[in-house]
């Protein structure tokens, strides 16, 4: 499973494509202020950023894809500083 809740953190592991789009969405749906933790995901299908970027859970840095690191999570984690 590349999507596992522990407490109130999400964690997105691995290669994580379309299908887990709507786990993600239930998950984030499901309590407000979940944290999500992309540090062990390797690939992130769009459909999960927008999901991401619909609800805009709190995002730990840090992440084991470059392209991940250096292009999509700069722009998660602004986005999350501009909306408080």
């Amino acid at each position: 499973m590349t999507i596992r809740l522990e407490d109130s953190v999400i964690h997105l592991e691995g290669s994580c494509h379309v299908e887990e789009a709507e786990t993600l969405l239930t998950l984030l749906q499901a309590e407000k202020g979940r944290i999500l933790d992309l540090g062990a995901c390797n690939h992130l299908h769009a459909a999960l950023i927008q999901v991401i970027l619909v609800f805009r859970p709190r995002v730990r840095d840090g992440c084991s894809d470059e392209f991940l690191r250096q292009w999509v999570l700069p722009g998660l984690l602004h986005m999350h500083s501009q909306a408080r």
